[in-house]
């Protein structure tokens, strides 16, 4: 297995950890997470710059870079779920809509892409895919020191203008998972025959 891939394998090994230090209270988990989360979005952007530069593209890889993606972004898309849908409030429903959105998108392109590959083609992310990933990993990080200013070090007075922020940035991302899925879902409609 090539470097980009190990990359790779560790975002999807810190996923769950990840989610574990977002949840689980205790002493500055947020800054944790943040922590976390940054580290491994550092890594989807080193693994496709190896292996493009070291001409270290593989097929494995077109397949397991997405899936990581989606597991390290949903991961973080459902622990804001739960806790805006714990507080209560307007955002609840908010973020439960966006996490739908990303789910539904996720899943189609998931169904997609095992159609496609039964006639040898592999879907890799187009630009559309990859806005979607950086614009939720950018909500998601901006997301995440929000919340460790607010619960780690006090500064609740900003609650109200960062949760506005917040959610503005997490229906950017929504709008992109639309848009990518959409354009997904035209390039494969040749694969997609009702009849068979």
């Amino acid at each position: 297995m090539n470097t980009p891939n190990k990359l790779t394998l560790v975002r999807m090994i810190a996923t769950p950890i990840f989610m574990a230090t977002m949840l689980i209270n205790f002493p500055y988990h947020y800054l944790v997470s943040l922590i976390l989360f940054a580290l491994a979005s550092l890594t989807d952007m080193l693994d496709g710059k190896l292996a493009r530069k070291n001409n270290l593209v593989t097929d494995f890889g077109k397949f397991l870079d997405p899936l990581a993606d989606k597991m390290l972004t949903t991961a973080a898309c459902l622990g804001f779920m739960f806790l805006y849908s714990s507080a209560g409030g307007n955002y609840g429903w908010q973020m439960t809509a966006i996490v739908f959105i990303i789910l539904f998108r996720e899943f189609m392109v998931s169904s997609l892409r095992l159609v496609t590959a039964k006639s040898g083609l592999v879907v890799a992310a187009n630009i559309w895919g990859k806005l979607k990933t950086v614009s939720q990993m950018l909500g998601i990080i901006t997301a995440l020191a929000f919340y460790t200013l607010i619960s780690d070090f006090g500064f609740t007075q900003i609650q109200g203008i960062c949760d506005i922020i917040i959610m503005v940035l997490f229906w950017i991302s929504a709008i992109l998972c639309l848009i990518s899925g959409i354009i997904y879902l035209y390039e494969c409609k040749d694969y997609i025959n009702p009849s068979k």
